[in-house]
């Protein structure tokens, strides 16, 4: 408990959360989101925005063809389509690619820890 108590001083536990099952609780569709931002300026007023939807659960600012990655979970095909409206009219968005998630293998915020920790918060070098 001691040590547990050491990791939430450092900040290395964040917090603690329930685990949902999506789809029990009305979440049926699972999308990733690919955004495409065409001014930097507008990088993180849309990051901003996106706090402002609770069916974004994750918002990443990404290299490669988009600009960020959103992880979505929505009721069904109509709340999705709806969201992506939404996301569309935020300023500075020229383009979205969605995949819809047929079925999930893995899915997790799980972290291991090095149990032999130097010092809490600082994993050791190698």
């Amino acid at each position: 408990m001691e040590r547990v108590k050491k990791l939430e001083a450092s900040g290395v536990i964040r917090g603690y959360q329930a685990l949902l099952d999506g789809k029990k609780v009305g979440k049926d569709i699972t999308a990733f989101i690919g955004v495409s931002i065409g001014n930097q300026r507008d990088i993180e007023k849309f990051a901003r925005q996106m706090m402002r939807y609770p069916d974004v659960l994750e918002c990443h600012h990404v290299t490669g063809d988009e600009s960020f990655m959103l992880k979505v979970k929505s009721a069904n095909t109509g709340s999705l389509e709806k969201l992506l409206g939404e996301i569309r009219s935020v300023e500075g968005v020229t383009r979205t690619v969605t995949r819809i998630v047929l079925s999930t293998a893995k899915e997790g915020q799980a972290l291991e820890i090095d149990a032999g920790l130097a010092e809490v918060g600082h994993a050791r070098k190698r």
